[in-house]
């Protein structure tokens, strides 16, 4: 009787532990710029990954599970995104990773989630994130080369063919410098003057400078992300420089206007539908899903949205997709889910990735928009 017992007992001690594990949350680990150069582009990442994490367990998560976020903040610094990243992999055990503010910090924890096997949805700008392709990363925002050539294309219809590059020393700045490089000599774009600027640097009057003098030169076109980007808008103002004014969409969001002020009018640059969400017409396929986006980012924050928020939620919405048709949280299973993600309207864009493309949208993900009057418009 009292093996009987016993065994009653153990069994309900195994069954309730069965349960208890079945009940464990998914584990989404998350490594954003929060403070530093670059935190205005986290920290809309991160308080859209709270909002979306609170909304998908209201609604019962995934699978019979909830979602569970872990998050860091790197400081802008690349290598405090390694460590991070090691231990959200090796401490916090995290099923799946969607981070990465920068493309310095996701590309130093690409080695550690490759190696571990672990699904990895950046929110970096560089190409070189997805190029060349591996295995067990993928990003949502559009790349640095769609930027440069997206800019060359609106430059050409306006006759504008020798252009001066600001770009800054940042690993986005240093791919976009690249990207724009190349980008140019297959457009038929001549670089009249090429600089740089540190992500820290106060004033870039010395290097605008020298590209005002450049020969021929009919444009400028900063490559950066952050305050660097502000304050060479600013400067540019200072100096009375009147030639047109191109950023890459390293400054899709308010906070560079409010940072730039007066000095952003006429600005242009590439971003998502996103930031023009309002204008877009009825019949534009995006327009209901940037509109969900902006409506639910602007009643729990009350403040505006930024591009930057939309990469976080399109990465987790596309994971979240991914485990529900996986039917399973095993990390093979739902790497081959993303990858077989088609057709997916994002915040970005629509999204089909492939065996041969972890970023999965094309040139008409772009919108070309100016800032006038202090605001954000579709540019003509």
């Amino acid at each position: 009787m009292i093996r009987h017992l016993f065994r009653a007992a153990l069994a309900a001690v195994l069954l309730a532990a069965g349960a208890a594990g079945a009940q464990e949350p998914i584990r989404i680990g998350s490594v954003l710029s929060l403070t530093g150069p670059a935190a205005f582009l986290g920290d809309p990442e991160l308080k859209t990954l709270q909002m979306l994490v609170e909304k998908l367990n209201a609604e019962g998560g995934v699978l019979g599970r909830k979602y569970q976020l872990v998050h860091y903040d790197d400081g802008s610094d690349a290598s405090k995104a390694n460590a991070f990243a090691k231990r959200l992999i090796e401490q916090d055990r995290v099923d799946f990773m969607v981070g990465g503010t920068t493309t310095g910090a996701t590309m130093a924890m690409v080695p550690l989630v490759e190696k571990a096997g672990v699904p990895f949805i950046s929110m970096a700008g560089g190409v070189a994130i997805v190029e060349p392709v591996k295995k067990w990363v993928f990003k949502t925002p559009h790349t640095d080369r769609m930027a440069a050539e997206k800019v060359f294309e609106d430059m050409k219809k306006r006759g504008i063919t020798r252009v001066g590059l600001l770009s800054e020393t940042s690993g986005f700045g240093q791919s976009g410098r690249k990207e724009t490089q190349a980008a140019a000599q297959r457009l038929g774009i001549t670089l009249a003057g090429d600089e740089t600027y540190g992500p820290k640097d106060t004033d870039m009057t010395a290097q605008l400078t020298k590209l005002r003098a450049a020969p021929g030169i009919q444009a400028l076109f900063v490559f950066g992300l952050g305050q660097g980007p502000a304050i060479v808008t600013k400067n540019v103002q200072q100096l009375a420089i009147k030639l047109p004014l191109y950023h890459a969409h390293g400054v899709a969001s308010d906070e560079f206007i409010r940072l730039a002020g007066a000095a952003a009018e006429g600005v242009r640059l590439p971003a998502a539908a996103l930031i023009v969400a309002k204008q877009l017409p009825a019949a534009d396929p995006q327009k209901p899903v940037v509109m969900a986006y902006d409506k639910a980012y602007r009643e729990r924050f009350k403040e505006d949205v930024s591009t930057f928020g939309g990469h976080a939620w399109d990465g987790l919405m596309i994971l979240h997709e991914a485990i529900r048709r996986a039917g399973s949280a095993d990390r093979e299973k739902v790497r081959d889910a993303i990858e077989a993600t088609r057709n997916h309207m994002g915040t970005g864009g629509l999204v089909n990735f492939s065996a041969t493309d972890h970023l999965g949208l094309d040139l008409s993900a772009f919108r070309m928009v100016e800032i006038r009057n202090g605001d954000w418009v579709l540019a003509n």
